[in-house]
């Protein structure tokens, strides 16, 4: 049959060496594509009804541990049912090429789509995702054409010899896949246990920080020896190192291990994570970067304390933004008890809200906390967002400014005050010195 297409465009691609659909393939290729558009609004349709149930649900089942799926639910649903429907169109019936490309780069993007939106829900980094889903669609297409094995013993050309073992593209690029897979289940598994373990009843705080610890270290075991299989390394042929290495441990490299492995944790549980502004004994300022041994805490001075990863794990320590960046600070303040209060509170109250870093949601507070000796002693509440840039600078700006406006309404700041009881004074005023008798020659 000719092709479906003006005769001097058809000559010329013929001449080039362009293969042209016949009008029977064609036709199979717009009932391929007909469907396809099917299958997608399907896919869309259900992403839009099934999405927001799905969200809810959850949320309800594992909370916030997952917090990146919950609002990417609609998407990931949209473009599962819409690559699944394609998949069962795809092998059901046995399409000619011109309309398997067309099933193919469709159940491709639908596919790849799906995996850029799975992986970005589980806080993977952009161009980890957008690489695994490059990879995921060309498979796929170069499945749908027939063009799989071409590829991958292409790929598999391209490499070095190592003793026995050989390190090709094709073997990269499994590498990349699984890891990627691995990284993401293990992630998923983790925090849906956390989640189950935290829900648990009849576990103290203590035992259920346990459990999900030991958790998520088995979840790294499974999957380690997982990808072991999955990349058909032997790992018989590191017995002897894997027996010198237990040795190295044992007599000398205890705390570099346990560092070693308390960053990991680290990184894993995210309870500590860059950026976070946290306290450690005498040490106050932000995490810049979690290292192999060391954590790098920069101070508002422009110090850098290099903080041991154990002592992160069994010290305590204060984390001022792990589930929320607002802080409250507190500032003293104490007024002569000739003052109006009612006054003065609410001057404190606006020198608190001018102060260009303190929130208006959640408000400012003051309250009065005692009575003291010389004054009435008040404290004013103020939250900020910002701890990295530091609270004592919030405390003087607010300071500075209750200063002024004390002054303009004539309020004092009381001092202490002592009251001297003198019982007897001599009669021509003037007080009489004994000195100590002077010591021996």
């Amino acid at each position: 049959m000719t092709p479906a297409i003006p005769s001097a465009l058809a000559h010329w691609l013929i001449a080039n060496g362009v293969n042209l659909p016949t009008n029977a393939e064609l036709i199979e290729g717009a009932i391929a594509s007909g469907l396809a558009i099917l299958a997608l609004g399907t896919g869309w349709l259900a992403g839009r009804r099934l999405g927001p149930k799905l969200a809810s649900l959850w949320q309800q089942r594992v909370g916030n541990h997952v917090e990146g799926l919950g609002h990417r639910m609609h998407t990931i649903v949209r473009h599962g049912v819409a690559a699944l429907l394609l998949a069962i169109l795809a092998n059901a019936v046995p399409w000619g090429g011109f309309a398997a490309l067309l099933l193919g780069i469709a159940l491709g993007a639908a596919t790849a789509a799906l995996t850029l939106a799975f992986l970005r829900g589980l806080h993977t980094p952009r161009w980890v995702a957008w690489l695994t889903a490059t990879i995921v669609f060309i498979a796929i297409l170069s499945h749908a054409i027939g063009g799989f094995d071409v590829i991958t013993t292409t790929l598999d050309r391209i490499g070095v010899d190592f003793g026995r073992r050989r390190l090709s593209l094709l073997a990269l690029a499994t590498l990349v896949v699984t890891v990627v897979a691995l990284y993401a289940g293990v992630r998923l598994a983790n925090r849906i246990l956390g989640h189950s373990i935290a829900q648990a009843r009849g576990l103290d705080a203590t035992q259920k920080l346990l459990f999900q610890k030991i958790a998520s270290i088995v979840v790294v075991v499974v999957a380690f020896f997982f990808g072991i299989d999955l990349l058909g390394i032997d790992l018989t042929s590191f017995a002897i190192f894997s027996g010198a290495f237990g040795l190295a441990i044992g007599f000398g490299l205890q705390k570099t291990i346990g560092n070693l492995i308390a960053g990991i944790i680290l990184l894993m549980d995210r309870s500590i994570k860059p950026g976070d502004v946290i306290v450690v004994g005498d040490s106050f300022g932000w995490v810049n970067k979690i290292g192999v041994r060391a954590v790098s805490v920069i101070t508002r001075d422009g110090k850098e304390h290099l903080i041991p990863n154990e002592i992160l794990m069994t010290q305590e320590v204060e984390n001022w933004s792990f589930s929320d960046r607002n802080v409250r600070v507190r500032i003293s303040v104490g007024v002569a008890y000739e003052t109006d209060l009612k006054l003065a509170q609410e001057l404190m109250l606006k020198a608190a809200t001018d102060s260009p870093r303190v929130l208006t949601s959640p408000p400012p507070n003051v309250w009065l906390t005692s009575f003291g000796d010389y004054a009435v002693e008040h404290e004013i509440l103020a939250w900020i967002s910002d701890p990295e840039g530091g609270v004592g600078n919030v405390k003087s700006d607010v300071l500075n400014r209750l200063w002024v406006l004390f002054k303009e309404n004539g309020i004092d700041i009381p001092v202490p005050r002592r009251e001297i009881m003198v019982k007897s004074w001599p009669a021509d005023g003037t007080p009489t010195v004994q000195l100590p008798p002077a010591a021996p020659k």
